[in-house]
């Protein structure tokens, strides 16, 4: 019998050339749906609709209009622009001409955008001409306009050289994107993700959301965040069709799913709650998946999505890291869930740096690793360091373990409730209120207390339609006293509109700041 020991020392195992071995990006999807599904619809934007080859051949036209301009290896390219087709364009071309692509956050001020280009240092900006407005004074930028002849982002087009559009590039490694995170506790970081991470992510959620090419994806998410959380490759992955819907507005979005057929769309809680919640719902001819993310569900919204024919898809991820968890119980659908299918492992670990208990009740950081996070902040070694310590990336969110292996936020760790030296969960809280039947969406913040340090305010917007005065703070608190510890109750309530970033997510540093002015 042979034994290893006798093993020729020559290994007959050869080293991958470059016939079995292609660098991994997100382009090569492009570049597959283009040639081998050219008729088939891609883009709907307004009146504009586009097949794959059309798509395939203005992203070409694109990339060979940034290369003749001067674009080249990591040279960043700034985007300034809703969910329409050149943004879709973009997240395509920019990478294909050897540039990074920095996407910009739509609804943040002048200030706002100068602080994340002074930092970026793009070399070209494009931007619609509706948003321009709203750029830095001084800042140039090819406008984007309505596609008319006079339209200097389609005479952009227009100049480049119309060649097979090519997905080859140097390195899986090489950043493709730029993000900027909203920057709600200090100067926001821009996040660099690889051609490699956003293969690997775009694969896995086509995975989870169960895409397959007759995929018809309506755009309420913004492509801006993270590329719609990789669905901008992810449904070209399997030459779906995107529906463009500029500005989330419910009257627009429910026509466009009936007369489009469609199948998925992904939105923060607050979108989805906008949705079930307009005269105009309807329940869908078909179940149409919706993912649910960018802050913890309520299973009280998820009940209600499900009972209105929606499949809630609820993820959970980072700028930093993309969708990283899925859930995939339905007994439980409140809960973040186990990683996705792309992903690497999660821990959640006490201050000490141990694991904590899978019990569902004791409190730990979460940890997260994988193909799918970033290598680091741009410009930023000491916070890249921090961020990730010890071979992990430390997100900065509280959850418990359950004993399935099954993880679930209880909140970030900033916004944990000291009282009384007891830590008060806002989301747990939130999760209660939101069982109310007037209780639209809720968001629970720590008030100083001269006693306690810290009691729970809850904020609430109540459902449309409710009388005022047809629900009192009283009887709201009442309701939490009957379902929580009473320490965890809050000891008042403000009915009001809760204040929101672009992408959904609920401002709970400027209701701390507004419950200190409020006293």
């Amino acid at each position: 019998m042979t034994t290893v020991h006798d093993a020729p020392a020559r290994s007959p195992f050869p080293v991958p050339g470059p016939h079995c071995r292609i660098e991994l990006t997100p382009l090569s999807f492009l570049r597959r749906a283009a040639e081998d599904f050219t008729d088939r619809p891609a883009i709907v934007d307004g009146p504009e609709r586009r097949t794959y080859g059309e798509f395939g051949e203005r992203v070409g036209r694109l990339a060979a209009a940034l290369t003749a301009g001067g674009v080249g290896p990591g040279d960043r390219v700034a985007v300034l622009a809703p969910n329409r087709a050149a943004m879709l364009e973009a997240h395509f071309a920019v990478p294909a001409a050897g540039g990074v692509l920095v996407p910009l956050n739509t609804r943040l001020s002048a200030g706002e955008l100068e602080v994340i280009l002074a930092d970026a240092m793009p070399g070209l900006v494009l931007a619609d001409t509706a948003l321009a407005a709203g750029l830095p004074r001084h800042t140039e930028a090819v406008l984007i306009g309505d596609g008319g002849p006079g339209d200097p982002y389609e005479r952009l087009i227009a100049a480049g050289r119309s060649v097979p559009f090519d997905d080859t590039i140097p390195s899986e490694d090489a950043a493709l994107t730029l993000t900027y995170t909203s920057g709600t506790t200090g100067r926001p970081k821009g996040v660099i993700q690889s051609h490699r991470a956003t293969y690997l992510t775009a694969l896995g959620m086509a995975v989870e959301a169960g895409l397959s090419s007759d995929a018809v994806v309506l755009w309420t998410l913004p492509m801006f965040h993270g590329a719609g959380w990789a669905f901008v490759w992810a449904v070209t992955a399997v030459a779906g069709r995107h529906i463009c819907l500029r500005e989330f507005d419910p009257a627009r979005a429910w026509p466009l799913i009936a007369e489009e057929g469609v199948t998925h769309y992904n939105a923060a809680p607050t979108v989805h709650l906008a949705l079930l919640h307009h005269p105009a719902a309807q329940r869908p001819a078909r179940p149409i998946t919706a993912g649910v993310a960018g802050s913890p569900p309520t299973a009280a919204l998820l009940a209600r999505m499900e009972q209105f024919g929606l499949r809630p898809l609820h993820v959970y991820g980072l700028t930093e890291t993309l969708p990283h968890t899925v859930n995939r119980d339905p007994e439980h659908p409140a809960r973040q869930g186990t990683r996705a299918v792309h992903t690497g492992p999660v821990r959640v670990v006490a201050d000490d740096g141990r694991d904590v208990p899978a019990d569902g009740s004791t409190l730990g950081e979460v940890l997260l690793r994988g193909n799918n996070v970033t290598p680091g902040y741009y410009g930023r070694p000491e916070e890249t360091g921090e961020a990730m310590a010890g071979g992990w990336f430390h997100t900065g969110d509280l959850a418990v373990r359950h004993p399935d292996g099954s993880i679930e936020l209880r909140d970030r760790r900033k916004d944990i409730i000291i009282s009384g030296g007891e830590n008060i969960s806002g989301a747990e809280v939130e999760d209660v209120l939101c069982d109310h039947p007037a209780v639209l969406e809720c968001a629970v913040v720590g008030v100083p207390d001269e006693k306690w340090g810290e009691r729970p305010r809850a904020y609430v917007t109540l459902v449309d339609g409710q009388a005022p005065g047809s629900v009192t703070p009283a009887e709201l608190i009442a309701f939490c006293r009957d379902r929580l510890a009473h320490y965890k109750c809050p000891d008042s309530v403000v009915f009001t509109e809760l204040p929101k970033t672009a992408t959904g997510k609920i401002q709970k540093a400027v209701l701390r700041a507004r419950a200190r002015t409020e006293g």
